[in-house]
């Protein structure tokens, strides 16, 4: 992994000199809450621009994924796909977020934060309406992989956006988009198949109509393409700070941590959306109620990814909620190994529990560093390292799946995960900084 470039980010903010937890200090921030000017209209409006963009870009960050879990089998039947080559079809998201991920940074510094994830939500939605029309795989491949891109710059700037416009309320504002991600992807997974029996059983029809949202998710984003109009009613930062070089982040062992537990906590969730639907379809239950088991493994992010955040940036240490995030993803797959059909509610449900590690490492993120430059890469680093990380899980499930003949093995091996990803996750939950280390 090359050093990150040093020039600063735009959007970051000047160094506090003091040792303030992330979740307080931002870019843009007075050096004191006392120093914090009235919220005027102008800035409220803005603010509120960005909360609306934030929930409607959150929705579309799943959705292309999720949709195609439900209704794999009939693509794969369709376009002549392997186990293997399918394997290799729910291993694209994770290796598109590592790829276009790290461009997130450079993007940013270049043309705005705001300006890129209107740009991904554009991407969003071409490269989904553009994925029905594929007669082979290496066309669907392609469609599927410019929404992704799209997906992967916005998903490192997520954080940066909350630290930007809301660094006093980095929880809640996490939590709010969390939550909205976690509804998309429910939704999606629910209502895909469903959506296509209505439109006559077509699969091309039931993945092309996300489309429409991804649409919707551009126009709160267009008028904070000039981000220096945005800048103006932001708070000014103390004209004395000093400004500092942006943090080393491979240098950080905290860094590392948070980019292993990232990529194992994103391995367990792209199994769990690319496989959990046929695992229950082969252990007999019909192909609607399969769909709506996902849609209650990602719903249940929708409380929680609210919860856990707030509970995360009033803790020092986040190390317990790894583990007891850990051991319901443990209990999950024990029990999807033991009687998948029978008790399939409560494991998709503790799943669901599990997969909220995901906003559990978007607020760490936010927690392990000081300063916007330093959130910022710190994002890029862990979202790319852990992307790359994940890559070869669903790949591997296929695999496995193609030549064991059943799911033994591919759950013994997402069971086996939730171990190391307790372990590193509690050392990226210890109270420093990534600054502190570089």
């Amino acid at each position: 992994m090359p050093d990150e470039p040093k020039t600063l980010d735009p959007a970051a903010a000047p160094a506090d000199t003091t040792a303030r937890p992330a979740s307080v200090r931002a870019a843009g921030a007075p050096a004191t809450a006392g120093d914090s000017p009235a919220p005027g209209p102008a800035r409220r409006r803005l603010l509120g621009l960005v909360a609306v963009g934030l929930v409607l870009a959150a929705l579309n960050l799943r959705p292309a994924i999720t949709s195609l879990g439900a209704l794999l089998e009939e693509v794969s039947a369709d376009l002549h796909m392997s186990g293997s080559v399918a394997g290799v079809l729910t291993s694209v998201p994770p290796l598109c977020f590592a790829v276009f991920g790290i461009t997130a940074p450079r993007l940013a510094r270049r043309f705005g934060p705001a300006a890129v994830v209107c740009a991904g939500m554009a991407a969003i939605f071409t490269g989904l309406i553009l994925r029905p029309f594929a007669t082979g795989t290496p066309a669907f491949l392609a469609a599927s992989a410019l929404a992704l891109m799209g997906i992967a710059v916005s998903n490192v700037l997520m954080p940066v956006i909350v630290k930007r416009y809301f660094p006093d309320r980095v929880g809640s504002m996490t939590g709010l988009y969390s939550m909205a991600l976690a509804l998309g992807t429910s939704i999606a997974a629910a209502a895909t198949v469903p959506m296509t029996d209505a439109l006559g059983g077509d699969w091309r029809l039931g993945l092309g109509v996300w489309a429409a949202l991804a649409a919707l998710a551009v126009l709160p984003w267009l008028p904070l393409l000039r981000d220096r109009a945005a800048d103006a009613v932001l708070p000014a930062a103390p004209a004395a700070a000093p400004q500092a070089a942006a943090p080393r982040i491979t240098r950080s062992r905290t860094a590392w941590a948070l980019g292993v537990f990232f990529g194992l906590q994103a391995t367990g969730a792209y199994i769990t959306m690319g496989w959990m639907p046929q695992i229950f379809r082969d252990a007999g239950v019909p192909a609607t109620t399969a769909g709506v088991l996902l849609a209650v493994t990602m719903v249940m992010g929708v409380p929680l990814a609210f919860v856990i955040p707030r509970l995360a940036t009033r803790m020092k240490n986040q190390g317990p909620i790894v583990v007891a995030l850990g051991l319901c993803g443990l209990t999950g797959y024990t029990g999807l190994f033991l009687a998948p059909a029978s008790g399939a509610w409560v494991w998709a449900v503790l799943l669901g529990v599990s997969n909220c590690s995901f906003p559990l490492a978007l607020t760490m993120i936010g927690m392990r560093s000081r300063t916007g430059a330093g959130v910022v890469r710190l994002s890029a680093f862990a979202q790319s390292v852990g992307y790359l990380i994940s890559i070869p899980g669903p790949l591997l499930v296929g695999v496995l799946y193609q030549h064991s003949g059943g799911w033994a093995l591919p759950i013994a091996l997402m069971g086996g995960l939730m171990v190391p990803q307790m372990i590193v996750g509690s050392l990226a939950g210890r109270d420093r900084t990534v600054e502190d280390e570089c």
